[in-house]
């Protein structure tokens, strides 16, 4: 341990520019490439998420928000909480919804979880 000590600091007063390794064996780190290998899991794991499970909802997503923007008047629609009618008037952010003859409710377009076709009552 002395010996350490001592020839550390001969080399630091002698004007030395040699690094004194001090690692007990353990490989350093190449650089850039070697922090970056550390969170190269990480980088992997976010990347099949979202090619999994984050892309395939958003495409989901963007094809209802296109199915409702195309519904009209006349059109059996079925909503999230399992209420199904039929389109009597598409309003700019509602529709108002005939539930059953002579009874309406208006509802938020956001509500429609799929349009159904005309054969089913």
């Amino acid at each position: 341990m002395n010996e350490t000590v001592q020839s550390t600091s001969a080399a630091v007063t002698a004007g030395t520019t040699q690094p004194v390794d001090n690692s007990a064996g353990q490989p350093q780190p190449q650089g850039m490439l070697g922090g970056l290998g550390s969170f190269f899991p990480i980088i992997l794991l976010f990347g099949v998420f979202y090619f999994m499970m984050i892309r395939p909802q958003q495409r989901k997503e963007k094809e209802r928000q296109k199915m409702i923007a195309a519904l009209r008047a006349g059109a059996r629609v079925s909503f999230a909480g399992g209420l199904i009618g039929t389109i009597v008037e598409a309003k700019e952010e509602t529709f108002v919804i005939e539930i059953c003859p002579g009874t309406t409710v208006e509802v938020a377009r956001g509500a429609v979880a799929a349009a159904l076709d005309g054969n089913q009552k």
